[in-house]
């Protein structure tokens, strides 16, 4: 099954990348996605730190790989103790060693700003629902410019409405990263498909499987997790297959697997026309923000190839 080619009209060549089987946790599908890979791509956890918040919306990153470049996610964001929480408009490109001030960040939740120590960072990626906004806010200086988004979703999950996005991401974790255990992260996986409800949520890929590891539970239990779980549906008695004997249930097993594939694939939206706009560049590599066709997010090209992309539905 390969469909990712006609996701879009761009001159992106997506024809490299391979689906697996799909996999489905109550109201999330996950399609893997294996293919080329482009080494030398700084890994978002083990190479990127949060070095301090400068203030309210603005935060400071620090490449501190010996060599390499790193790709920013778009929309990584990082919970801290006692420090406010922000999460970036954009993605971005850092070079080895590089140290930069992003100060068009979001607040989300309101604390005290200062030095953050690294082993009590942990960093999520925007649930879907504020994805497109937070996209459309990127340049915009304001640190509360996404408090009114993040109240009227907290009030969608009957929580209290505020602009706090911990009531989310914090008090809801152990609900959230149940999604981790649920859908298997299978080796040499450097993307996913992902579906919310029967419907196309988003498409993500990195550069390499390790980088892609390190976005992994972000993006199922926060980005795609906080939807599903809103979406769950109702627990439903398994039906058996009814076949006479062991080999006749291996092809009845395949048939079935085989259905599924394809009614998967029929969730993909219409090829979309979109438009790419060039937020910045670092040696070959571009990062491009697509708009257009019900489709959002960013990607990162070097000569035509995606290294990186988060792609999703508007």
């Amino acid at each position: 099954m390969n469909r990712l080619d006609t996701l879009v009209h761009a001159p992106v060549d997506l024809s490299g990348y391979r689906l697996g089987a799909p996999q489905q946790a109550g109201a999330l599908t996950m399609v893997p996605i294996h293919g080329p890979e482009r080494p030398g791509i700084v890994p978002p956890r083990s190479g990127l730190k949060l070095n301090r918040v400068v203030g309210y919306g603005s935060v400071e990153l620090h490449n501190g790989a010996p060599a390499g470049v790193a790709i920013v996610p778009l929309h990584i964001g990082y919970i801290q103790e006692g420090a406010q929480n922000h999460a970036l408009c954009s993605a971005a490109l850092m070079g080895a060693g590089q140290t930069r001030l992003f100060d068009d960040a979001c607040c989300v939740q309101a604390a005290q700003g200062g030095y953050l120590e690294a082993r009590d960072q942990w960093f999520f990626v925007l649930p879907l629902e504020l994805r497109a906004r937070a996209l459309e806010l990127r340049g915009k200086p304001g640190y509360s410019k996404l408090w009114q988004d993040i109240s009227a979703v907290n009030a969608c999950y009957r929580l209290p409405a505020r602009g706090h996005l911990e009531q989310l991401l914090t008090r809801k974790r152990a609900v959230l990263t149940q999604f981790r255990s649920r859908l298997e992260l299978l080796p040499g996986q450097l993307g996913a498909l992902f579906f919310v409800d029967r419907k196309f949520a988003g498409l993500e890929i990195a550069p390499d499987p390790r980088y892609f590891a390190e976005m992994w539970m972000p993006l199922v239990c926060f980005a795609y997790g906080v939807a599903a779980w809103h979406a769950e549906p109702e627990r439903t008695a398994a039906e058996p297959f009814e076949v006479d004997g062991l080999a006749a249930l291996r092809a009845e097993l395949t048939r079935a697997r085989e259905r599924r594939a394809d009614e998967v694939l029929s969730w993909m939206p219409a090829p979309a026309q979109v438009r790419l706009t060039e937020e910045e560049r670092y040696l070959d590599l571009r990062l491009h923000t697509v708009t257009g066709g019900g489709l959002t997010g960013q990607l990162v090209v070097e000569h035509d190839r995606p290294v990186y992309a988060s792609l999703f539905a508007a």
